[in-house]
């Protein structure tokens, strides 16, 4: 189902997470802290390797789902696919852990793939070329953001049946508009699932500026570089912030929001477009949530 095909009182995602599905988990037998044997659920890795025409671009480590939607939105995240740009085929094959993305016009990127910069991600993120590269000149439209809508998001997301409530050791991105998550993407780096979002995006040809990006990962630079390019106005997360990541979200007008916790949250940047239409004073979270919280904060991101 399409974005604009969705009603009024039509609460589901277009995306959610499917902790049940073959081959993102295997069970694998340990001992706990009292020496009993017990199996647990742990989350499957396996490469991805994405070619864009007849060009190897990159091999990401990854669970495996919606590798055709994780190679157009890395592509498009990394600049590697302009706007506008005619993609005449997306092809994967299962076997060889192959996506091949196709253009109507002849790519080489041979000069960018030698700027390779490590980043702060999961896996060791990799962003090719000037990370800079496309803000100069960019403002995102200026959407305002209900603190009403935080809540909603927070506590429909936090409740959602999902691959790190089954199996931990994973992140979650969700594009959201207004109060209601639209699609909810999980990968063991939180690159892959935004990755994943863009390409949803690109394929549907969602508009971004009505969008709230929320992610359980920290908010860093190359997190409000990738959100900037998307267009979507609004990135929020239970995670903190790392200060060039600050910079950049008010170079461009990005509303940021971190530190998520029940009714709490720190704004960083755009402050003068949240509306406070919800009483800050409500429930906070209750036990089970809050650790998740805590859990996400302190992975290895």
């Amino acid at each position: 189902m399409r974005e604009d095909q969705m009603t009024s009182g039509d609460g589901g995602y277009l995306i959610a997470p499917d902790p049940d599905a073959a081959r993102l988990t295997r069970a694998v037998r340990g001992v706990d802290h009292e020496g009993r044997e017990q199996d647990i659920a742990v989350v499957e890795e396996r490469p991805l390797t994405i070619y864009l025409n007849g060009q190897e671009i990159v091999t990401a480590m990854t669970i495996g789902d919606y590798p055709e939607y994780l190679a157009l939105g890395f592509l498009r995240n990394q600049g590697m696919l302009r706007d506008g740009e005619a993609v005449t085929g997306v092809d994967y094959d299962d076997e060889l852990e192959v996506v091949v993305v196709r253009t109507d016009r002849p790519t080489d990127h041979e000069e960018k793939l030698k700027k390779k910069t490590r980043t702060s991600g999961c896996a060791v993120g990799t962003v090719f070329g000037d990370m800079m590269e496309g803000l100069e000149g960019l403002r995102l439209p200026q959407a305002e953001v209900r603190t009403s809508w935080l809540y909603a998001l927070a506590d429909r997301i936090n409740r959602t049946p999902s691959l790190y409530l089954t199996a931990g050791a994973i992140h979650g991105t969700v594009l959201c508009r207004q109060d209601r998550p639209l699609v909810y993407m999980e990968d063991v780096g939180r690159h892959n699932a935004v990755d994943k979002v863009a390409g949803w995006m690109l394929r549907e040809g969602a508009d971004p500026a009505d969008k709230i990006l929320y992610t359980t990962g920290r908010l860093t630079s190359e997190m409000v570089i990738k959100c900037a390019h998307m267009g979507i106005p609004v990135l929020a997360s239970r995670s903190g912030f790392t200060a060039w990541g600050v910079e950049i979200a008010q170079q461009v007008g990005l509303t940021l929001i971190g530190r998520m916790r029940g009714r709490r949250f720190m704004c960083l940047a755009g402050e003068e477009r949240l509306v406070r239409d919800a009483d800050a004073a409500g429930p906070d979270e209750d036990r089970r949530h809050q650790r998740k919280g805590r859990d996400l904060s302190e992975e290895k991101t």
